[in-house]
């Protein structure tokens, strides 16, 4: 790539922090992070090489790419677009790459609102979950400029195993909402399916090695299927973080005329779940819907 760029990391929350992580390691750039909570910001400087900032002015000023990881729309519309917002400070004519899962109306308005600084914004939300953060193999969908994209494609290769162009701007959160989607019928089967295997008093651990080499095998089926059975949720990707992804899904759809039943459902049992104290629970606590609710 030559040259070092400068590149500010904006969010070092359970994904962004590895993956900031994983760019600083990279040695591609000079790095500068910055979050809102700077003890978080401080424990990830004492293990990588980058500059802390104490604002988001100090962490985009002279950045020639700048990467977003942050929890929802309304977050980046308060860090982009607000009066205290980075958009005064970005430089003319860089890149925008935004990690965060968002609606595919705010990607639109984000990519209307930077194209008139000349700044290239990149719509680039992943799946891959917290382990796939860690370990660098994250699968990014990407919408915007192809030929940006590619030009910074080393950046993002620093911590994922696949990067995909789904389109022009929004394209790459479209392309998750149709991951999550499918995450939310997988795990609904999965759960139906470990319950009936329950009560039918199946060893679980031959029923899972059986099923999970065949055509039912699904990433949860293999990352889930026991602490499901073992009724462990503490850990991994927050019900109210899917509820919020599930309801861009459902916001979406009623614009493009397409019925989700079974999406909405999943949607509505998750928010009974929150209702019964486990917003911060795995997406896979799916399976308590019919505990708690009989």
């Amino acid at each position: 790539m030559g040259k070092k760029r400068n590149v500010a990391f904006i969010g070092l929350g359970t994904m962004g922090y590895p993956m900031a992580g994983h760019l600083s390691k990279s040695g591609l750039v000079n790095l500068r992070v910055f979050n809102r909570t700077i003890d978080k910001a401080t424990k990830w400087g004492q293990e990588y090489d980058g500059e802390i900032c104490l604002s988001l002015e100090q962490a985009v000023t002279e950045a020639d790419v700048v990467i977003t990881c942050t929890g929802r729309d309304e977050d980046m519309l308060e860090i982009v677009l607000s009066n205290n917002g980075m958009y005064s400070h970005l430089k003319e004519g860089s890149v925008f790459i935004d990690h965060t899962t968002t609606s595919f109306k705010l990607a639109k308005k984000l990519n209307q609102s930077l194209q008139s600084k000349n700044i290239t914004f990149i719509d680039a939300p992943v799946s891959g979950g917290e382990a796939g953060a860690i370990n660098g193999v994250l699968s990014v969908m990407a919408g915007g400029d192809h030929s940006e994209l590619e030009r910074n494609s080393e950046l993002v290769e620093s911590y994922s195993k696949n990067i995909s162009y789904m389109g022009e701007s929004g394209y790459g959160q479209l392309a998750k909402m149709v991951n999550q989607i499918c995450i939310a019928g997988l795990l609904q089967g999965l759960s139906e399916g470990l319950l009936f295997a329950e009560a039918e008093n199946i060893d679980m651990d031959s029923l899972l090695s059986a099923i999970s080499g065949g055509a039912a095998q699904s990433w949860q089926m293999v990352n889930r299927g026991h602490t499901m059975h073992q009724r462990e949720f503490d850990f991994g990707f927050a019900i109210k973080w899917m509820v919020k992804d599930l309801g861009y899904c459902i916001d979406q759809a009623k614009d493009n005329k397409t019925n989700l039943p079974f999406t909405k459902e999943v949607y509505d049992r998750y928010i009974n779940l929150i209702d019964k104290g486990h917003t911060h629970s795995d997406t896979s606590a799916l399976m308590l819907f019919d505990e708690l609710n009989n």
